[in-house]
């Protein structure tokens, strides 16, 4: 079950990769992305000392919460070393940004799916809007047709 979703990366950038990434969260965060109170719109990811962190993902505070709560804390994701040094060096060598896509639940966990990707140009976005909507229309030819 998708929780959050930023659709603006795939107008903003051509996705090369994917993967799937655990959260370490505190209880209310867990709460507050469950009730969708979230916002992943200028979320990325930085990595440092081969770890990976989620940073500028804002959580809006749980309401019954009574502790002091850091909302644009830069949370940990859970990969694997190899994983974060092979995008580490993809990062470095292609001049790539790691960016989430999506927050869900995963058997009871909440999961992040990171994308590598490549940024787009304004004129290669206005490709892509002209293309969409030439298959869009496409598509509804031949819905009448049929």
């Amino acid at each position: 079950m998708i929780l959050l979703e930023n659709r603006k990366v795939r107008f903003d950038y051509e996705i090369l990769e994917t993967l799937e990434a655990g959260l370490v969260l505190a209880g209310w965060e867990v709460k507050s992305i469950k009730a969708k109170e979230a916002n992943l719109k200028s979320a990325w990811i930085k990595i440092t000392s081969d770890e990976a962190f989620l940073q500028n993902f804002k959580v809006t505070a749980w309401k019954f919460s009574q502790e002091t709560l850091d909302l644009l804390r830069p949370r940990k994701l859970l990969l694997h070393k190899r994983e974060i040094v092979r995008l580490e060096a993809k990062m470095k060598e292609k001049n790539l940004t790691l960016v989430p896509y999506k927050i869900y639940l995963k058997k009871g966990r909440i999961k992040c799916e990171i994308c590598l990707v490549k940024g787009r140009k304004r004129h290669e976005k206005r490709q892509v809007l002209k293309e969409r909507t030439q298959k869009r229309e496409a598509e509804k030819v031949l819905k009448n047709f049929r």
